[in-house]
C-alpha cells in the first residue's frame, strides 16, 4: 500500500511554495507526524509531516522545485511492502548509533511559546542525564522575552539525552531532550551528557544542511556570506527572513569609528573592588524591558502632569462594604477596581489618551484593554484586562488578583500581555510618594498611583487631616495635548472623590 504526500494548505492567497529541504531519503523509515520536508513560501516556512508510518518511497519534488497547493511531493510505502533493500537501508543507521526500539524513546520539544515568540533560552535543567522522570514532572525552564515557560515530561522514563543545555537559545520547534521508556534496570546506557553539546546554529559554516534557495539568492544580492548570517531554520539552516534580518542589522549598525553609547568601555576597577563584585548576565526579560523603555523614550514625546486625590470617600465606601463584597464575590475589594473604573470613565471623555499613533494615522480604540503593571522577582510585567470598561467591580478585582498571582509565578502567556490600550502602575505598594511613570508603547498614556498619606488640607476654610494620594499621568505629547491630559486627571480625581459619579456616569 502506498500513501501520497502532498503540499498542505499554505495560507490565504498563497498558491505556491519552494521545496527547501528534504529530511528523509528514499528507503528511510518514517513515523507518523515525523517531519519529511520543509517548504518555503513568500512569508513563512511550512513543515510537511508524514501522514502515516512506513518507508520513504519516491521523492517527486526535489529540493529547489516550485510546487503548487496539493501537488504530489513524495510517496510512502507500508513497511510490510518494503523490499529487502529498503529494509536494509532502514536499519543501517543502527550500526553507528544504537537507539531504543520505535516507541521506546520520546523527544521533548519546545512547547508553544506564544504569538510572535520565535525563540527562548534554556535557563535551568531540573533533571540530569540518567535520572528517572515521571509524566508531567518538570524537566527544565525556558525563558522568553516576557515569561518563563516550564517544560513537563511528556511521558515517564529515563532522561537519556539533553540536546539543549543551559544557556542555549532554541527556536519554537527545537528538540530539548530525549526520554527513554526503558526502566532504570535496563542495560541500555544513557547518552553522553550534553554539556559539550552545542546547537548547530552556532557552528558557523560547519553545518551540512543546505540553506533555503531563496536565502542563497538573497545573500548573493546583498553581498553577504553564510558566516555573516545566523540561521534560525531546522539544524541552523539560513532562511530568507534571516538574510533580511542580517541586512537590517548591518544597516542599523554604527559606522566605523563611531562607537555606540552602550559599547563604551567600563571604567577601570581597583583589584580589591573587583574581587568583591559579581557579574551576572541580564535575563532576556530584563533585556527586553530595557530595550522597550529606551525605545519609548526615543520614540514618544513623553510628558507628565500631576494632581492629587482625596481618598476619604473611596476608603469609607470600601470599609463599609468590603466584608459583604468579599462574602458575595469571594474576592477582596481593593482600590484598583475604583481606579480602573475611574480611568475607563475618563478615557471616554478624552479618547486620545486611549489611542495610538500608527504611521501618520491616529487609531482611536472604542474599548479599554487595561494594562495593570505588576512587579515580579524577574522584573516588571503588564498583564492586560480586556474590555475592562464593561466589567463590574468584582470582575475587575478577580481578574487583577488572578493575573497578579500568575505573573509572580511566571505563568503568564504572551497573549495575556499584549494588546493593552492604557496602563495603571501602582508604585504606592512599595511606598513611592511621587514618580513619573514611563509609557508602555505603543500606548499613549499611563497613570501612576502612589502612597496614601495623611496630610493637612484646607476643607471649607478649615484645616483637616485627609488621606491624600498624588497621581501622575505620563502621556505622548504627539497625540495628547496638555488640555486633554489635565482633563483626564481631573475626571479621575472627581470620580474617586465622589464615587457616586461613576454610577451616574458623570
Amino acid at each position: 500500500m502506498t500513501t501520497e504526500v502532498r503540499v498542505p494548505t499554505l495560507g490565504e492567497s498563497v498558491t505556491e511554495a519552494t521545496v527547501a529541504t528534504w529530511f528523509k531519503k528514499p528507503g528511510d523509515a518514517v513515523a507518523v507526524d515525523e517531519m519529511l520536508c520543509e517548504l518555503e513560501t513568500d512569508k513563512v516556512t511550512v513543515e510537511v509531516p508524514s501522514p502515516t508510518a512506513g518507508v520513504m518511497g519516491e521523492i517527486v519534488a526535489a529540493e529547489g522545485e516550485t510546487v503548487g497547493v496539493d501537488a504530489l511531493l513524495a510517496t510512502i510505502a507500508d513497511a510490510a511492502d518494503a523490499g529487502p533493500e529498503e529494509v536494509q537501508l532502514r536499519h543501517a543507521p543502527a550500526k553507528e548509533a544504537p537507539s531504543a526500539p520505535e516507541g521506546d524513546s520520546i523527544d521533548v520539544m519546545v512547547p508553544t511559546l506564544g504569538e510572535s515568540v520565535t525563540e527562548a533560552t534554556v535557563s535551568t535543567w531540573f533533571k540530569q542525564v540518567g535520572d528517572s522522570v515521571a509524566q508531567d514532572e518538570m524537566l527544565c525552564e525556558l525563558e522568553t522575552d516576557k515569561v518563563s515557560v516550564e517544560v513537563p515530561a511528556p511521558a515517564s522514563g529515563i532522561l537519556m539525552e539533553i540536546t539543549a543545555p543551559e544557556g542555549t537559545t532554541v527556536d519554537a520547534s527545537a528538540k530539548l531532550a530525549v526520554i527513554s521508556g526503558k526502566t532504570s534496570g535496563s542495560s541500555a546506557a544513557p547518552a553522553a551528557p550534553a554539556a559539550a553539546v552545542t546547537p548547530s546554529v552556532a557552528t558557523g559554516g560547519a553545518k551540512d544542511v543546505a540553506n533555503a534557495p531563496s536565502a542563497e539568492k538573497a545573500m548573493a544580492e546583498a553581498g553577504l556570506t553564510a558566516d555573516k548570517v545566523t540561521g534560525t531554520g531546522r539544524d541552523g539552516r539560513i532562511m530568507k527572513e534571516d538574510v533580511a534580518r542580517a541586512v537590517a542589522t548591518a544597516a542599523a549598525a554604527p559606522k566605523a569609528g563611531t562607537p555606540a553609547p552602550s559599547a563604551a568601555p567600563r571604567a577601570p576597577v581597583a583589584a580589591e573592588d573587583a574581587v568583591r563584585e559579581e557579574r551576572v548576565r541580564m535575563t532576556r526579560l530584563r533585556q527586553t524591558i530595557a530595550k522597550r523603555l529606551k525605545d519609548a523614550q526615543n520614540t514618544a514625546a513623553i510628558l507628565t502632569t500631576y494632581n492629587e486625590v482625596d481618598m476619604t470617600e473611596v476608603m469609607a465606601l470600601r470599609n463599609q462594604y468590603k466584608d459583604q463584597f468579599e462574602k458575595k464575590h469571594d474576592v477582596r475589594l481593593g482600590f484598583m477596581s475604583f481606579f480602573t473604573k475611574a480611568c475607563c470613565h475618563a478615557l471616554k471623555e478624552v479618547p486620545e489618551v486611549n489611542a495610538e499613533i500608527d504611521g501618520n494615522d491616529i487609531v482611536y480604540k472604542n474599548y479599554v484593554h487595561m494594562g495593570v503593571a505588576a512587579g515580579t522577582p524577574q522584573g516588571l510585567v503588564v498583564p492586560v484586562i480586556r474590555d475592562a470598561d464593561s466589567m463590574s467591580f468584582a470582575a475587575i478585582e478577580k481578574a487583577i488578583a488572578e493575573k497578579g498571582k500568575r505573573a509572580r509565578e511566571g505563568k503568564l502567556s504572551m497573549a495575556e500581555m499584549q494588546g493593552g490600550t492604557f496602563t495603571i502602575s501602582n508604585g504606592g505598594v512599595y511606598g513611592s510618594l511621587m514618580s513619573s511613570p514611563i509609557l508602555n508603547p505603543p500606548q499613549s498614556g499611563i497613570l501612576g498611583m502612589h502612597k496614601i498619606q495623611d496630610r493637612p488640607m484646607v476643607i471649607n476654610g478649615e484645616i483637616k487631616i485627609r488621606p491624600m494620594m498624588y497621581l501622575a499621568l505620563s502621556y505622548d505629547h504627539r497625540i495628547v495635548d496638555g488640555k486633554g491630559a489635565v482633563t483626564f486627571l481631573v475626571r479621575v480625581k472627581e470620580a474617586l472623590e465622589d464615587p457616586r459619579r461613576l454610577l451616574m456616569d458623570l
